[in-house]
């Protein structure tokens, strides 16, 4: 009952969210807890100011078939994997489920569609290379669970999301831990790079 009480209590003092929220796991850390990615999504879901939550998965061999259909049964969710993408699902809150994509792949793809193009290079501007990125997100806020190191992923969408590295690994992630991140995010004054 206590910890019923301390949970409440730090959800009752969130009142600034991140729009959209980015968790960033290994294919190891998801095989030790699939179930708990649907927690999450679930926690997740109590805040509807978070309007997308993406999830990346390092490993490009991990199996998500039968999470993406759970996931699914609770939101509108676009997979996104080397081969290709698939949207399933429906609800208010956007997933984006990335697996095995990697962000220096990304931008240097962005690079060969531009240079296709045929733009002179004193015609590319910063905005240029956003448009031709494969994820349109901005991530307010991204959770690494179990380390203090993050994966290439998102390397240009990210530079200005708050980063929260937890030293609890996933397995033993609590929603108490995803509480205590979202408390944290609201302590921060975020300067866009200034």
């Amino acid at each position: 009952m206590f910890y019923e009480l301390y949970e409440k209590h730090i959800k009752d003092g969130i009142s600034v969210f991140p729009a959209e929220l980015c968790l960033m796991l290994t294919g190891d850390e998801l095989a030790a807890d699939t179930e708990k990615l649907i927690s999450m999504l679930h926690w997740v879901q109590e805040f509807p100011a978070i309007q997308r939550f993406i999830i990346h998965i390092s490993a490009k061999s991990a199996d998500v078939s039968a999470l993406v259909s759970r996931m699914a049964e609770h939101a509108a969710v676009r997979v996104s994997t080397p081969d290709g993408e698939e949207i399933c699902g429906s609800g208010p809150l956007e997933v984006l489920l990335v697996v095995g994509n990697c962000g220096r792949k990304e931008i240097a793809d962005a690079v060969l569609r531009i240079a296709a193009e045929g733009l002179r290079p004193e015609d590319i501007t910063e905005e240029t290379l956003e448009s031709h990125l494969r994820y349109q997100v901005t991530p307010d806020f991204v959770i690494k669970t179990g380390g203090n190191h993050l994966t290439d992923f998102l390397i240009w969408q990210s530079v200005y999301s708050e980063l929260f590295f937890c030293d609890v690994n996933w397995a033993k992630f609590r929603r108490v831990d995803f509480l205590r991140a979202l408390r944290d995010f609201q302590s921060r004054q975020r300067r866009f790079g200034k």
